[in-house]
C-alpha cells in the first residue's frame, strides 16, 4: 500500500514545493480584429500558497498591438498608423496535474486605440487623428507546461466584451495567446 502512494504523496509534496510566489510572463498575441498580432507581458501572483495542487491568483496584464497602412490614391497619399493597448487586472483558478497546470479566470481592462496620419502628400483633407478609449471584461482559459519549474509555456483563449451591462457578440474580441511565464 504504501510503495503504491508514494509517487502520489511525491507529485503532492514536489507540487507543492515548486508553485511559484510571483510569475512574470511575455507573449504573442493573435486576435480576430485589427491590429490582428501583438505582444504582452504579464505579472501574476498566487495568493493562497499553502492549498497543495490548487492556485489561487490575482493577475495584471498589458497588450500593446501595431499596424501601419498606406494609402495611395491619384491625389493623396499617406500612412495610418494603428495602435492598441489594452492592459487589466484579473483573479484566476487552477490547479496542478503533474506537468500541465490548467487555468481559467476573469477581470476588468481597459483598452485604448490610437490612429494617427503621417507623410500626407498631395490634394484633399488629411485625415484628423482619432484616439478611443473602452472599458471591458474577460474570462479566459489556457494550460501550463511545467518542464522546468522556472521555465513555463504556456497557451490561453481570452475572450474580451466591451458591453458591461448585455453581453453583445459583435462588440467582442477573442484572442489566442502563446507564451512563457518565469517563476520565482
Amino acid at each position: 500500500m504504501l510503495k503504491k502512494s508514494l509517487p502520489v504523496i511525491f507529485c503532492l509534496l514536489f507540487t507543492s514545493l515548486t508553485s511559484a510566489q510571483v510569475e512574470i510572463g511575455a507573449s504573442y498575441e493573435l486576435r480576430d480584429e485589427d491590429p490582428q498580432s501583438g505582444f504582452g507581458v504579464r505579472i501574476q501572483k498566487s495568493i493562497l500558497e499553502k492549498i497543495p495542487i490548487v492556485d489561487l491568483g490575482l493577475r495584471a496584464h498589458f497588450s500593446y498591438f501595431s499596424e501601419t497602412n498606406s494609402v495611395d490614391e491619384n491625389s493623396f497619399s499617406y500612412d495610418r498608423n494603428f495602435e492598441n493597448y489594452d492592459f487589466g487586472l484579473a483573479a484566476y483558478a487552477g490547479i496542478t496535474l503533474g506537468l500541465l497546470e490548467p487555468y481559467a479566470g476573469a477581470g476588468l481592462g481597459s483598452e485604448t486605440v490610437d490612429l494617427k496620419t503621417e507623410d500626407f502628400e498631395g490634394v484633399g483633407v488629411e485625415p484628423e487623428d482619432e484616439n478611443e478609449s473602452n472599458i471591458y471584461w474577460n474570462t479566459f482559459a489556457g494550460a501550463k507546461v511545467t518542464v522546468i519549474p522556472l521555465v513555463k509555456p504556456f497557451v490561453e483563449y481570452r475572450f474580451s466584451s466591451r458591453d458591461l451591462e448585455v453581453p453583445d457578440l459583435n462588440d467582442r474580441t477573442g484572442r489566442i495567446i502563446f507564451g512563457v511565464v518565469l517563476s520565482f
